[in-house]
């Protein structure tokens, strides 16, 4: 008993949570199946690897802020044009990403922007990569408190040092003029370093009326654009297709 309490303690000193944790069960085990010293060893670190691995994942998908909806293996192609299953497949290999490539995402409200691009972040997650997804809104008050807070500017310090940005709903609403000069400078940072994934229901040719400034959309353009896959997709609202009622009829 001294000895497992002793060996606890270590496993605590060097972070081998899962040693702690389940130091019991592992000389049970061992008692049992009666492993070499080496068998024995190897499980254990495996094991404490295997867990911190799976700590990094989970923390690395909290800070991702994924909406509830984004494995792509469930994705229903009968609801979108615009996209098949050889080109979803490429995009999943996430080659684009070490290119520094962009995906802007097109389509109405409803139909499969923001699925689409939520599945490749957690594609990338999985993946082992720094990724964050948000909406424009979000990006933007980041952006105008990163001065005056602290959280803030820790949040555009991890957008700076990230392997990729999904940027859900851009130019969904009127931006005043120093919030759009802002958002450019951030675009401008991360150019050619780090991949952006964009969803908008207008096309880029429409940017400037939403900006109220040609220039800046223009720049803005400059940087999304230099190096794009373009992806429009048309179909039947997967919202509207899938709602639910609170009402047991709904035939009247």
């Amino acid at each position: 008993m001294e000895n497992k309490e002793l060996l606890k303690g270590y496993a605590k000193e060097l972070r081998l949570y899962n040693l702690m944790s389940n130091l019991d069960n592992m000389v049970h085990g061992a008692q049992e199946n009666k492993p070499t010293y080496l068998e024995f060893i190897t499980e254990v670190f495996a094991k404490e690897v295997e867990c911190r691995r799976k700590r990094d994942l989970d923390r690395r998908l909290s800070s991702a802020h994924l909406p509830v909806r984004h494995d792509l293996q469930d994705f229903d192609y009968d609801f979108s044009s615009g996209i098949n299953k050889q080109h979803m497949k490429e995009l999943r290999k996430l080659v684009w990403l070490e290119q520094y490539y962009n995906v802007i995402l097109i389509d109405p409200s409803g139909i499969a922007k923001t699925y689409i691009a939520a599945g490749l972040v957690y594609e990338a997650v999985k993946n082992g990569q720094k990724v964050y997804m948000m909406t424009m809104e979000e990006v933007v008050t980041i952006i105008k408190m990163k001065e005056i807070s602290p959280s803030a500017m820790t949040s555009y310090n991890k957008l700076l040092k990230a392997n990729l940005v999904a940027i859900d709903d851009i130019m969904l609403f009127p931006v005043k003029k120093e919030d759009a000069v802002g958002f450019l400078n951030l675009i401008n940072q991360l150019h050619e370093r780090t991949s952006i994934i964009i969803t908008t229901n207008k096309a880029p040719t429409d940017w400037a009326e939403t900006l109220d400034d040609t220039v800046l959309a223009t720049a803005l353009l400059d940087c999304l654009l230099y190096r794009r896959e373009v992806i429009k997709l048309s179909g039947t609202s997967y919202r509207l297709e899938n709602r639910k009622t609170i009402f047991k009829n709904n035939d009247n």
